[in-house]
């Protein structure tokens, strides 16, 4: 696990000419400044190579065979080839002995090694033999040969963000926002469009980022990028796995499990107290007790005082049925002023989800404890059928099931958005179309009265989109904030083939994930209601309450008026409301608004000293 980051301009890999005197070798301080900015993710090891028109650097994590694996990875048989990996290959052990029957020779045991072997045999199809979590880089700088190729595993856990520039025909990349923003060749342009993606869709999908220029490679894809060109993005096949209905659920999810409970450092758990977080730690647990190794650890977050909904006492019961070291981790409210600055700072774009302040304070705690490795849960709801949103889709007439998805999916209902907006900004999304309208076109072309057709639209757009943008990105950035790898079972090849395959009746409400928790989990976590793991932010948007102050401050009138997009007697009224009578969605569509005025504060600061994302 690792950020990784490089440059490919016109010339890269050329020989003695013109071209190749127009490359300069990257400027050594610049490249210093990139890595800086997320070296936070990749601590222990850190190496850049450059030539002319080109880098590649690699901050590591260092997990898969910690004292060799060395980044960029090259082999001495295969000169000319250079890789750079972020994530686990779970398929190592087989490639390798695969590369080694074919003559190849490897210096250590770690799983990136073998990726130039593997691009020598492939090329750019090299993608789809690897299996697990990856975002990867191989540059080819063999004469006749030079080009750069990136990818991302199918699911999109790691995540490419790239730049382009039309004017030299250079290309930048690197794992985290703040840390391309380094680049000198990379400017910063806010999309007008963000705030209105933003409260309909909670944080930017498919390709695109807030950002405009600045892009994130789809999960699935692959990019090549030859001297001069723009990145030609294909999105690969889906490879399929050995799953079908002749396993259950529960022998599928146990060995994923196992296989991402395999590591040379400790493993814990992330325990919120629900269904699939308590399905992961049980099996988890049960694989620990099983090999004989030390008992699992268990990471829960809750918050200092008194709050509704907590899930304390769910999650006590699912670790004490597993018996694990449970670790509870209480969050002072006082903290979370700060902690909203730092997890803006660390996604780059804006995220609506209020979880964002849990998740970076809890992996904050795992770290602090001593590990390095955590198993999480995320996943389970898209494929399996488990938000309240795609049942009352399945359940909705023909006429209007669509719209009321959409409108399930927003930070702010379309009416609300719409009422906020000054009348510029609505007409301007009125002409050039919303992220919700996009999303609404793209499953109004599935889904009929029969029910599969609509379920695999919903499971389709859920996993391909939402999951990787509004979730993974977020669990990927928050976790490496603090150099921890977080590693998702239900995001597997075999357990995704798996929820594909089952009947359209065990994905309504994860009754697939429910009859094989029945064994493994306390009646009292199955019998609950579902809820998100997540701040009670409508009550902590209340007299009082430490984030008051920071979201009236975000949302003074002064500040609305100059950005232009707000009715500031709009929101100060929407505001109004949420203090006299408290409601989740008033206080939703106040977060989301908070954020992304931070986020713009945030953006403009990005050209900052070198260390400040901490």
């Amino acid at each position: 696990m690792c950020r990784i980051f490089g440059s490919f301009a016109a010339g890269a890999g050329a020989g003695a000419g013109a071209a190749a005197a127009r490359a300069a070798r990257p400027d050594a301080a610049e490249l210093a400044a990139v890595s800086a900015r997320q070296r936070h993710g990749g601590p222990d090891e850190h190496e850049v190579l450059s030539g002319a028109g080109w880098s590649l650097g690699c901050d590591r994590l260092a997990v898969t065979d910690p004292c060799g694996g060395q980044q960029p990875y090259r082999l001495a048989h295969m000169p000319g080839i250079l890789a750079v990996l972020n994530g686990e290959l779970y398929n190592h052990t087989e490639l390798r002995l695969h590369l080694a029957a074919r003559g190849h020779r490897f210096p250590d045991k770690c799983d990136g090694t073998l990726l130039p072997a593997l691009y020598a045999e492939y090329g750019p199809a090299f993608t789809e033999h690897l299996e697990g979590m990856f975002a990867v880089a191989v540059l080819d700088l063999r004469p006749g040969r030079t080009q750069l190729v990136l990818a991302v595993d199918d699911m999109g856990m790691k995540p490419v963000h790239w730049h382009h520039d039309p004017a030299d025909g250079s290309t930048r990349f690197a794992s985290e926002i703040p840390a391309l923003l380094a680049f000198e060749g990379v400017r910063i342009a806010p999309r007008e469009d963000s705030l209105d993606t933003v409260l309909a869709t909670r944080t930017s999908f498919s390709s695109r980022t807030a950002l405009d220029g600045i892009e994130v490679l789809a999960p699935g894809a692959t990019a090549v990028v030859r001297p001069g060109c723009r990145p030609v993005v294909r999105r690969r096949a889906p490879q399929p796995a050995q799953s079908s209905l002749q396993f259950d659920t529960q022998d599928v999810l146990r060995r994923e499990v196992r296989r991402l409970a395999e590591s040379e450092l400790p493993v814990c758990a992330i325990t919120s107290g629900g269904l699939d977080s308590g399905l992961v730690t049980a099996l988890a647990a049960e694989y620990a007790r099983e090999t004989d190794a030390p008992p699992l650890h268990t990471f829960h977050l809750t918050y200092k005082g008194r709050w509704p909904d907590s899930e304390v006492a769910h999650a006590r019961s699912v670790a004490r049925r597993a018996r694990t070291v449970h670790h509870e981790v209480a969050l002072d409210p006082d903290e979370f002023g700060s902690l909203l600055t730092r997890t803006v700072r660390h996604l780059g774009q804006p995220n609506a989800d209020p979880i964002a302040l849990s998740t970076y304070a809890l992996f904050r705690a795992v770290r602090e404890a001593g590990f390095t490795v955590a198993l999480a849960g995320d996943g389970a709801d898209e494929l399996f059928g488990g938000y309240e949103r795609m049942r009352a889709a399945l359940d909705a007439p023909e006429a209007d099931w669509v719209g009321a998805y959409v409108d399930a999916l927003s930070a702010a209902p379309r009416l609300l958005r719409e009422h906020l907006y000054t009348p510029a900004y609505r007409a301007y999304i009125a002409e050039q179309g919303s992220a919700a309208d996009r999303i609404e076109q793209e499953l109004r072309g599935h889904g009929g009265a029969g029910g599969p057709d609509r379920m695999t639209a919903l499971t389709a757009f859920e996993t391909r989109w939402r999951l990787p943008a509004y979730h993974l990105r977020r669990v990927d950035h928050l976790s490496m904030a603090w150099a921890v790898e977080t590693r998702l079972p239900f995001c597997q090849p075999g357990v995704v083939a798996h929820a594909r395959s089952l009947p359209p009746g065990a994905l309504r409400g994860k009754r697939a994930l429910y009859e094989a928790g029945r064994e493994l989990l306390p009646a009292s976590v199955l019998a609950r209601p579902k809820q998100p793991f997540t701040l009670p932010i409508a009550a902590m948007l209340t007299p009082g309450s430490p984030l008051l102050d920071t979201v009236r401050e975000l949302l003074s009138p002064g500040r609305l008026v100059l950005g232009g997009k707000l009715r500031a007697d709009r929101v100060r009224k929407l505001l109004t409301r949420q203090l006299e009578r408290p409601n989740q969605r008033d206080a939703q569509a106040l977060w989301a608004l908070a954020v992304h005025e931070l986020w713009t504060d945030v953006v403009q600061g990005m050209r900052i000293p070198v260390g400040c994302v901490a």
